[in-house]
């Protein structure tokens, strides 16, 4: 099973450290399929907005809700991440060399979210990455039967273990 993950200790890095690692491959000629995350500041005492892009086509969604600066809840706009994950499992379909997952969250904890795309690039042999966080680190370890490959959170050892379980036909070396 070609499927790792990689984790980091401050908000934000991981999402940072995917979207630098899909351009990369993407400027060498790799299909990228998946999503990365933006986040945008809005102020000190107001919480991220969080945008999803949709690789490789490009379109970006909001994943997040507005809740009010007193909020203590889960802000994502569960919606809007399940038309993401329509979005990807379209691309999905025309082939891609690699998948990645912003983030393995409570939805996919839960049963939803991207699980089942994961799946569907693991049966089409394509290499799966994701992010994932400690809350979610168990949950993603019984999905993936402990199989998974933890990954240290450094652009060229995401890279290379890319490149050694790419298909021998695909374009990310």
């Amino acid at each position: 099973m070609k499927i790792a993950y990689t984790m980091t200790e401050k908000r934000g890095d991981t999402d940072l450290l995917l979207a630098g690692l899909a351009a990369q491959l993407e400027s060498r000629g790799a299909v990228v399929c998946g999503t990365v995350q933006i986040n945008t500041e809005t102020g000190e005492d107001n919480p991220c907005d969080m945008d999803v892009k949709v690789l490789p086509s490009g379109q970006v969604l909001r994943i997040s809700q507005a809740l009010g600066a007193a909020s203590r809840g889960c802000r994502l706009d569960p919606q809007a991440l399940e038309t993401a994950v329509g979005y990807v499992q379209a691309e999905l379909a025309k082939g891609a060399d690699v998948l990645i997952v912003n983030k393995f969250g409570k939805h996919e904890a839960e049963g939803r979210g991207f699980r089942e795309i994961i799946a569907d690039a693991l049966s089409m042999d394509i290499p799966v990455l994701v992010g994932l966080n400690a809350l979610n680190k168990d949950a993603f370890e019984e999905f993936s039967s402990g199989e998974a490959v933890r990954l240290p959170p450094v652009e060229s050892s995401l890279l290379a273990w890319i490149e050694t379980n790419a298909r021998a036909d695909a374009s990310v070396a």
